[in-house]
């Protein structure tokens, strides 16, 4: 699954490497985003390409009420082109979810340790996502919400968590986000892309166990730690031998 992810980097930034239109001009600065938060999305209509935010947690246009969408944060890969929550997305609302990291936990014993997953060359991830537009039947307002595609692990992945997201290469951007692709002989090619990613372009590691509230917020969050969860800069380099001198 992917339940938390960062956006570091400025909105300007992203509508530069994504050849986009900014429409929302955010700093960035995002270090632990969960479900039901906004969060910046690619989206492409026609021939534009925007940067926009939107809610994260699909909420389907026929439900009765937003808090469906509470726990449709993410698609499994396997069944999107059937589960009727996110068949229609898949067919004609695709989108890209940028993010410099995404948290993991690993389960051991009672305890759940969490890690960060990064691309290896420092770039932002480009997360396979769907979206929906739903109308709130009191106020009428018109709430637009993503949600992001899962497969199973990679190498890297598997003995961390038994689920990843889908991280799309960028040979591929412009084929996921045309929406003018709807036949079932393009879907079935878009299918096959939601396939793990090459483990030699992730990079991941435990970081603070402070990342499992999201109250918590800053840079600290995707600062490696040790295994007994002290940050990198609080252990230190390693002792000089003394070489069995006397004192």
């Amino acid at each position: 699954m992917c339940g938390r992810f960062t956006q570091e980097r400025a909105t300007s930034e992203l509508a530069e490497i994504f050849g986009a239109e900014d429409r929302i001009d955010l700093p960035g600065g995002r270090f632990n985003v969960a479900p039901t938060d906004p969060a910046a999305v690619v989206v492409q209509r026609e021939d534009h390409r925007a940067i926009t935010a939107y809610r994260w947690g699909l909420i389907p246009h026929w439900s009765e009420t937003a808090k469906t969408g509470n726990r449709m944060f993410n698609a499994r890969a396997e069944s999107i082109d059937r589960n009727p929550a996110f068949r229609y997305a898949f067919g004609k609302r695709r989108c890209l979810v940028p993010v410099d990291a995404f948290y993991e936990w690993r389960r051991d014993g009672d305890a759940r340790l969490p890690y960060a997953v990064v691309r290896a060359d420092g770039r932002p991830m480009a997360l396979a996502g769907l979206w929906a537009g739903w109308k709130d039947p009191d106020t009428e307002e018109i709430i637009r919400s993503f949600t992001i595609v899962t497969t199973g692990p990679n190498d890297l992945m598997r003995p961390i968590h038994n689920r990843m997201p889908v991280v799309v290469p960028e040979s591929a951007w412009d084929r996921w986000l045309d929406s003018t692709l709807t036949k079932p002989a393009d879907l079935a090619e878009l299918h096959g892309l939601l396939v793990p990613a090459e483990d030699d372009i992730l990079d991941a590691y435990r970081v603070s166990p402070r990342v499992n509230s999201v109250r918590n917020d800053g840079p600290e969050l995707v600062e490696p730690v040790d295994d007994m969860g002290r940050h990198d800069a609080e252990v230190g380099p390693p002792r000089e031998p003394t070489l069995g001198l006397l004192p």
